[in-house]
């Protein structure tokens, strides 16, 4: 066998890619083209891969898991919603390679049976004194480690119990220390969603990632709240 001819296909987008034509490597988890000349899946093209440290990145920053819950007025500024689909695409797909398509934190492994999944999280440092808000660093995790540090979310899906037990499995906290922990992650949300945050994605632009322009910063808790059916978590 030749070798293959790749694809960058969105998951929204993985149906139609499949009806012209595209075909699913199952041991790569990508999408491929299964000839040359096929000029119907030409928006879905294969890009320069993405390097495995991205510029500037630290991968140390923010280890182990912890509740990390994202500001109010920062909703909808995750990587995946301020990216174009094809270059997010891209992004998962080198955070899982490079973490051997295990968690980061657990090094549990997707398991379609468990419905255990990798997921993309960032990791993000807050600079008060400036109101910015840098992209530090991008980790694999499980859907369970990644629900944890989600707490606020994990709430609002009736996931919260779920998600504790997982934070003291991992950490090795009691489930008064966990409670502990999720108060303080509470309140420091608290403060920081008094500020509205500038967003600073330099390590994925310096990258050559597309960017998408995010909801203005006083619309996002409404957003939020219609995409939750009038619940309030942070996202």
């Amino acid at each position: 066998m030749g070798e293959r001819i790749w694809l960058d296909v969105p998951f929204a987008e993985k149906d139609a890619a499949k009806a012209t034509g595209a075909r699913w490597d199952p041991a790569e988890k990508r999408w491929y083209a299964p000839r040359e000349g096929m000029d119907a899946l030409h928006p879905w093209a294969a890009l320069p891969e993405i390097p495995e440290l991205l510029p500037g990145e630290d991968r140390t920053f923010g280890s182990g898991l912890f509740v990390d819950l994202v500001p109010s007025t920062c909703w909808f500024t995750n990587v995946r919603s301020c990216t174009a689909p094809r270059d997010w695409e891209r992004l998962r797909r080198m955070i899982t390679r490079r973490a051997g398509w295990r968690c980061e934190i657990c090094g549990t492994a997707p398991d379609a049976k468990s419905r255990r999944r990798l997921e993309a999280h960032e990791r993000w440092h807050y600079d008060a004194t400036e109101r910015v808000q840098t992209l530090r660093r991008l980790i694999c995790l499980c859907d369970a480690c990644h629900t944890v540090t989600h707490f606020g979310l994990a709430q609002v899906r009736g996931l919260e119990d779920s998600a504790g037990r997982q934070l003291c499995a991992v950490t090795g906290m009691s489930e008064p220390e966990a409670a502990e922990h999720v108060a303080a992650a509470f309140e420091l949300w608290s403060r920081r969603s008094r500020i509205e945050w500038s967003l600073d994605l330099s390590m994925l632009t310096e990258a050559g990632i597309t960017l998408r322009t995010p909801p203005e910063a006083e619309r996002r808790p409404d957003i939020a709240a219609r995409t939750l059916g009038g619940g309030t978590a942070e996202g």
